[in-house]
């Protein structure tokens, strides 16, 4: 995903040309509509790679260089360019001018705007690596904190949140939002946790810690439920959305930068653009380290 920042300090650097994928068949390693643009020195996105790139970075810039109209790509993916995908891509190569610039504005804006929410709250050693994390994927990452000097060392594109009652931003959150429990404190992991168990349109509820803290959230999750009349059924399908440990159990590395690059995976399978098509593993599979 191409930031608006990055759009538009790349436009500002000179004459550029769109590469994009209008045509795709069998097996291509982009869709149709990924783009990439190409200047006479540098290069801003991909449309895949290898020697197709290669093809149609050289073709822009003979284009540059002649200050020619538009021109079009037919490229077999096979022994012929030396790719093996198999499959065959139409690129369509257009001069930047200024209504093509403004488009591209604002396809990145809406790309930008359409990005799942992702919370984070606590900014803990794994909190902050877990923001660095998300802060290069097509996610919006927000970082939610009770303690304000936690929040300084955050990659600058990562929203910031302070407050003094983190489960009430829970409340206000579109629907489709992920959220991460990873604070300095279990009973407000808990309340938090709860919280977010309560939104039935979130898409990710995570909670760092171990099974031991997974097997308390739930007896007192169902003490607290209990007390307010609530059923087993409703219970049982909370919990069963419930991921924790984060990052699951595979890999017994505990580390901070570990345990949030397998949780942004964990993410993304939920809710990236690379998400399966068959759907989220459920929870309780994953945490039990089970998944496919």
């Amino acid at each position: 995903m191409i930031r608006p920042a990055a759009l538009d300090a790349f436009l500002a650097t000179g004459p550029a040309v769109l590469v994009e994928i209008v045509g795709a068949r069998g097996s291509t390693p982009r869709e149709v509509g990924a783009f990439m643009l190409v200047s006479d020195a540098v290069t801003l996105g991909t449309i895949g790679g290898g020697q197709l790139e290669f093809m149609a970075i050289d073709q822009a810039r003979q284009l540059l260089k002649r200050s020619a109209a538009a021109a079009t790509m037919d490229v077999p993916l096979g022994p012929e360019i030396g790719q093996c995908c198999g499959g065959r891509v139409d690129v369509a190569l257009t001069p930047v001018d200024a209504g093509t610039a403004e488009s591209l504005r604002a396809r990145a804006a809406a790309k930008a705007e359409a990005r799942p929410h992702v919370y984070l709250f606590g900014a803990g050693h794994v909190g902050k690596a877990l923001a660095a994390a998300l802060s290069l994927l097509p996610l919006r990452p927000i970082v939610v904190e009770t303690r304000k000097t936690e929040l300084a060392g955050l990659p600058e594109s990562v929203e910031r949140r302070l407050v003094a009652l983190p489960e009430a931003i829970i409340r206000d959150a579109p629907p489709g939002s992920a959220y991460v429990v990873l604070t300095h404190d279990h009973a407000l992991d808990f309340l938090i946790a709860r919280e977010a168990l309560a939104r039935a349109d979130a898409c990710y509820v995570g909670m760092i810690g171990s099974r031991t803290k997974r097997a308390r959230f739930e007896s007192w999750y169902r003490q607290e439920c209990r007390s307010e009349g609530g059923g087993e059924g409703d219970v049982r399908t909370a919990l069963a959305r419930l991921v924790s440990p984060i990052g699951g159990t595979r890999v017994p590395d505990k580390r901070p930068e570990i345990i949030a690059a397998l949780t942004a995976a964990e993410l993304l399978r939920h809710i990236g653009p690379e998400a399966s098509p068959a759907g989220p593993v459920p929870a309780s599979r994953e945490a039990a380290g089970t998944a496919p």
